[in-house]
């Protein structure tokens, strides 16, 4: 095999190797749910073609509050559903809807649209 062959077999790999990673194994570190003075546990969900944040983190024990507001049209965002506290609502758009549940077990729980296109995780400490 000629050097020049080698460099693009190297870079061909080296391409599959970044995107493997990017993908499938990256993972995200969320952001961490504000305290406030209420007792709540409560974060912002801006929902404009996916959820931002779409990791929250949360510890297990106290209420969280997690405010959605919905910035687009689309059918597939009209709802969010949060199938482990048993939740689920509907988000007008333009309008900051409340989340409110206990999470009273560790682990990580997934929220997503009803159609699953759209989804979230919620890292419970």
């Amino acid at each position: 095999m000629t050097p020049d062959r080698w460099m693009v077999t190297a870079l061909g790999l080296a391409l599959v190797a970044f995107i493997v990673w990017f993908f499938w194994m990256k993972r995200a570190k969320g952001t961490r749910a504000a305290l406030t003075s209420g007792g709540y546990q409560e974060a912002m969900i801006l929902v404009k073609g996916g959820y931002t944040p779409d990791v929250v983190v949360v510890e297990h024990g106290k209420p969280v509050r997690l405010n959605f507001r919905r910035e687009e049209t689309a059918a597939c965002s009209e709802m969010v559903l949060l199938p482990d506290f048993n939740k689920s609502t509907r988000l007008p758009t333009g309008e900051t809807v409340p989340v409110e549940f206990l999470p009273d077990q560790p682990g990580e729980y997934e929220f997503a649209c009803q159609m699953g296109m759209l989804r979230g995780k919620l890292i419970v400490e």
